[in-house]
């Protein structure tokens, strides 16, 4: 996991079977709770709305690249 001012990376393995919308939004609940909990005296000058995440995503399959290149792309964002 690695990120820049504006989005995160994740990387991160799934069966088929997972309904990667579902997954990806349970992530963004939990750690939203987490994150206004933790640190709420210091978001809140910030976020004034009541959420924390955009509603958009993205997800992108690795192919046939190697999980090393994919984990060097996250480690170098």
């Amino acid at each position: 996991m690695n990120g820049e001012a504006d989005h995160v990376h994740i990387l991160f393995d799934a069966p088929p079977q997972i309904n990667l919308a579902n997954t990806i939004n349970s992530y963004k609940t939990v750690t939203s709770r987490y994150i206004r909990k933790e640190f709420a005296k210091e978001l809140s000058q910030y976020f004034w709305k009541p959420y924390f995440w955009s509603r958009s995503y993205m997800v992108l399959s690795t192919g046939g690249t190697t999980i090393e290149t994919i984990k060097k792309y996250i480690e170098e964002q």
